[in-house]
């Protein structure tokens, strides 16, 4: 299932394994808001200025019931030096077989200097407290993501 296009519509239940040990699924966070973030790589530029971004904003969601997930299809020992090297305070799931970056629709050809090849599309959703996307963000731009993404939530989900 294809979820690009998708916003009203129910996220397609998965269980990955993530940072924090075990696996999580969708469902951990039911009577919660979900901010579901996607990034290529852990410990390149982009993908580290995105993380303290939400690191440094994480209170903020936390007042509007929200949670911040991190996805990339780097292995969990990847994720576990990036989450120490940077101090993050959420998890961060390893897509390593990119099924859930597939039913998201953010695993696609990208160009590089003339190289074609499958890539992650830095994209953000937002899941409300129900398990349906309300809002999604496809090629984000690090700068002020974070801020916009805060600020949609304020402005259109309720916190319990």
């Amino acid at each position: 299932m294809n979820v690009s296009d998708m916003i009203g519509k129910k996220v397609p239940e998965f269980a990955l394994p993530v940072s924090s040990g075990g696996s999580i699924s969708l469902a951990d966070y039911e009577g919660e808001n979900v901010v579901l973030y996607f990034y290529p790589k852990d410990m390149t530029p982009g993908c580290t200025t995105q993380a303290c971004d939400f690191r440094d904003w994480t209170a903020d969601f936390e007042e509007e019931n929200t949670q911040i997930l991190g996805v990339s299809p780097d292995s969990l020992d990847s994720h576990q030096k990036f989450i120490e090297k940077n101090e993050l305070p959420f998890p961060l799931v390893a897509d390593e077989n990119k099924e859930l970056a597939d039913a998201f629709g953010v695993h696609q050809l990208k160009e590089n200097i003339g190289r074609e090849y499958m890539g992650i599309v830095r994209s953000t959703f937002i899941i409300d407290e129900s398990g349906t996307i309300v809002q999604e963000w496809k090629n984000v731009k690090v700068k002020n993501h974070v801020q916009e993404t805060l600020q949609y939530i304020k402005d259109n989900l309720k916190s319990s």
